[in-house]
């Protein structure tokens, strides 16, 4: 199920998914006219379920791509852009559903999303890479997505786990966290994560005393917690989003005395860690996300970003989601047309070295420049998003903690340099 809502929508979304959505939502941003006028963008955002903590960032950061082209006079000779949202409900199917919709019903030139693995693989398989449309995911890490016989149709703004579970062992290790048990949620990522994470802290001298997973929305948690924390395990390493267990099982920890001490990652750094388990109960926990270094691209995005919707939260997959929308604009604008074949392949072109820079915000700048024939290379938001042949990108790594009742940023760093 799926209708149009207009301008009351953004507003609302702005502050917060509150009411549960139906499987997919249509937004048509101000101004556009008719379908015929418009080049449509689809976006898989997870309204609910798991990830529905990361829905409204998401949607910002696509948001404010869409607008910004939009104010610089749209694309293909003056053609708004419409963005057009299908739920997820972070499950699978649900996903697929949503994006057999926005290709079949709608007919998007292109997707941003899914946010979990779990989602975006089989989207990928079933969908977008059998209707030759470009998907770019702003957060799906697992490992799995380098090897997916995609046809070339999926990329990602985000670095793979298999950097991550590295980023993960060298804070735990330097933080002197060398004996620990990890529990991970049952799907592509969380397995991918712990396997990477394992492998890394055993290289680092380490042992992880056990790894588990676990299936979501059960309530209780206690049975696995217990039998984790006898195998002498000194932390949790915790592998979850935090609406489908993640907090739960933090709560359980604490209540029954199994575990204080909390490594945690990209999928658990949410403020609800803060408002519904309390920052004193978890000072001193920590973890890993995917964050780009200091540069002039993420400032001005940032300022953007402030000037639009105010204080930047302590959330991860904002900025990735701007760009992957960006990308996919400069792309249509690349390929001259709305062709999915033709989108693919102007995605390299417009976001690989060489070319004229391109910063978050210049999109006239670039018509003007591929009008011209000139190269661009787009410098994100989120980093540098220099795709390989896999649709993969490098990255860095936040370090983040919880200091002072805050989620604060300890460091930036790269993992292949420590």
């Amino acid at each position: 199920m799926s209708w149009m809502v207009g301008s009351r929508f953004s507003r609302r979304a702005a502050l917060g998914f509150g009411v549960a959505m139906a499987a997919a939502v249509a937004v048509m941003q101000p101004g556009t006219s008719s379908a015929q006028e418009t080049v449509k963008l689809g976006a898989l955002i997870p309204l609910t379920g798991g990830l529905q903590s990361y829905g409204e960032g998401s949607m910002r950061g696509v948001r404010m791509a869409v607008q910004q082209v939009n104010a610089a006079g749209g694309l293909l000779d003056g053609r708004e852009v419409e963005l057009v949202v299908g739920d997820t409900q972070t499950s699978p199917q649900p996903a697929v559903d949503a994006a057999q919709r926005l290709v079949s019903v709608e007919g998007v030139a292109g997707i941003v999303g899914a946010l979990g693995s779990g989602n975006t693989i089989p989207v990928a398989q079933t969908v977008s890479s059998t209707n030759s449309i470009p998907q770019i995911s702003n957060a799906s890490t697992a490992p799995a997505l380098t090897t997916l016989d995609d046809d070339d149709f999926l990329f990602r703004t985000v670095p793979s786990d298999a950097y991550q579970g590295v980023a993960l062992a060298q804070i735990a290790a330097d933080a002197g966290d060398t004996n620990v048990a990890v529990l991970y949620v049952n799907n592509d990522y969380g397995e991918g994560l712990a396997e990477a994470f394992e492998e890394s802290l055993t290289e680092a001298g380490g042992t992880v005393t056990r790894s588990e997973a676990f299936e979501p929305n059960q309530a209780s948690y206690r049975s696995e917690l217990s039998g984790l924390a006898g195998t002498g395990a000194e932390a949790l390493v915790l592998i979850a989003y935090p609406d489908d267990g993640g907090l739960t099982i933090v709560r359980q920890s604490l209540e029954e005395g199994l575990f204080d001490r909390f490594i945690l990652t990209d999928g658990m750094k949410a403020e609800g860690l803060l408002t519904e388990i309390g920052a004193e109960y978890l000072e001193g926990a920590y973890g890993t996300a995917a964050q780009a270094m200091e540069s002039e691209a993420g400032e001005l995005w940032r300022a953007a970003y402030e000037a639009e919707y105010g204080e930047l939260p302590p959330l991860p997959y904002i900025d990735s989601a701007y760009d992957a929308a960006m990308i996919l604009l400069l792309a249509i604008e690349k390929a001259g047309s709305t062709d999915g074949t033709a989108i693919r392949d102007a995605i390299r072109e417009v976001s690989n070295a060489p070319g004229e820079v391109i910063l978050p915000g210049e999109m006239e700048k670039a018509r003007e420049l591929i009008a011209a024939g000139t190269d661009i290379d787009y410098l994100g938001a989120a980093g540098d998003q220099e795709f390989d042949e896999n649709g993969d990108v490098s990255g860095t790594f936040e370090h983040w903690a919880i200091q002072d009742g805050e989620i604060a940023t300890v460091r930036v760093f790269d993992p292949s340099a420590e």
